[in-house]
């Protein structure tokens, strides 16, 4: 096995594309199966409480929070990010994607009419106000709940998709289960407060990354900034995506949860997302969230560790007609980093060699492993950058005697 040591060229960069979705494992800590979800501490108590993140500890007043790098997946902040907590009505996040999923699979319209029966009407908290005995487009329906947080609307939405609110409550436990949010549960399509109704702040921003990532057709919804409906104009209670600071998501509030937030943002072709949550007011909800988005996008850049093509190394070939075959990078690896990343970036080549001829042009070789500050890890699939033939007989039996 042939290891080489490469240095970081100036120009050098880190992944992009389907790759960058698993580059980096999600390894969530998780807690007992049964735990309960806990509650929000006193602000004092969650002050004296830093957040992790790859720049040095950050105060943050959020009892719970997670900041990845869309692109990669990275995590670029943390706080009890695998602690499980009440998501309140970032639950809506899930209803959202079943119903989106539903959509994309042809089940469901968009211009489709779904009855509103007495228990939707009924429903409390937040509402959009759905009429007793209407039927409702799922369109109106989805900005109701996204954008007004409309418990009824997700009610409407449940019993229209599934038949009732507990079978679509199985649908989002499915769904879940396919998403790999190996910490959250949910016991209703609300975010209404229930024992073992559940997620974590990094499930929530996973979440949120696949909501953009799988339904790009969909997510401007969560970008409205107001929806009018059944003569009453209400404006969306996300104050980034109100303000221009952020195009999407959801916030979320119930007592034992506290105050919730998760915002995507895309600056200068970078895009993070953020899941706070346990904030004591609305208005430090919006604070913390603005001063969060701003601070990671402050403090990373997006870098490029290999692009598509770069060659690495001319690896020697046992019996071709070339002695040496260069290798390639297989795709780009770019990704959002701490400023001076170079120091902490190094990267290795992994091959069989020498290479035995006859090799064909984008073969799998070997591979490069890119250790991030941090102690992170990603791998890079490499490739042969040319076709190399065998000898024949009689170039075989020269090379043999010249060796």
């Amino acid at each position: 096995m042939q290891t080489r040591r490469l240095l970081l060229a100036g120009g050098a960069a880190l992944l992009s594309g389907s790759y960058s979705l698993t580059a980096f494992a999600r390894k969530p800590k998780g807690a007992h199966p049964h735990a309960a979800a806990a509650a929000p501490p006193q602000a004092d108590a969650v002050a004296q409480t830093p957040a992790t993140t790859p720049v040095g500890p950050v105060d943050t007043l959020a009892r719970w929070a997670c900041i990845i790098d869309y692109k990669s997946g990275a995590t670029l902040l943390e706080k009890a990010a695998d602690e499980r907590m009440p998501p309140s009505s970032l639950t809506k996040m899930m209803t959202a994607y079943v119903t989106f999923s539903m959509l994309k699979a042809g089940r469901l319209r968009l211009d489709q009419a779904l009855p509103v029966s007495e228990r939707a009407w009924r429903m409390q908290g937040s509402r959009m106000f759905v009429p007793l005995g209407q039927s409702i487009p799922v369109q109106d329906l989805i900005q109701g709940m996204v954008i007004q947080s409309g418990n009824d609307a997700c009610i409407v939405l449940a019993e229209g998709i599934a038949g009732s609110e507990e079978q679509f409550v199985a649908l989002m436990n499915e769904m879940a289960g396919k998403l790999g949010l190996t910490n959250s549960h949910f016991m209703n399509a609300t975010g209404w407060p229930a024992e073992d109704h559940y997620m974590t702040a990094r499930d929530v921003a996973y979440l949120a990354l696949r909501l953009i990532h799988d339904f790009p057709e969909y997510y401007h919804y969560f970008s409205e900034k107001e929806f009018f409906f059944n003569k009453i104009r209400q404006a969306n209670r996300n104050a980034l995506v109100v303000k221009g600071l952020a195009d999407g998501l959801k916030t979320g509030h119930t007592e034992a949860g506290g105050f919730g937030l998760c915002a995507s943002s895309e600056r200068e072709g970078r895009r993070v997302i953020m899941a706070i949550n346990g904030l004591p007011t609305d208005g430090s909800r919006a604070r913390e969230g603005e001063r969060l988005m701003g601070w990671a996008f402050a403090n990373f850049e997006s870098a490029t560790i290999v692009s598509k093509g770069d060659v690495l190394e001319q690896a020697p070939v046992w019996m071709g007609v070339s002695q040496t075959v260069p290798l390639v990078a297989a795709q780009d690896f770019t990704m959002m980093l701490p400023h001076g990343w170079r120091n902490g970036t190094h990267l290795s080549l992994d091959y069989q060699g020498p290479l035995a001829a006859p090799i064909q042009q984008g073969q799998p070789v070997g591979q490069l492993t890119v250790m991030l500050p941090g102690g992170r890890q990603a791998l890079v699939p490499v490739v042969a950058g040319q076709s190399v033939p065998a000898l024949g007989v009689l170039g075989r039996a020269a090379r043999r005697l010249h060796l």
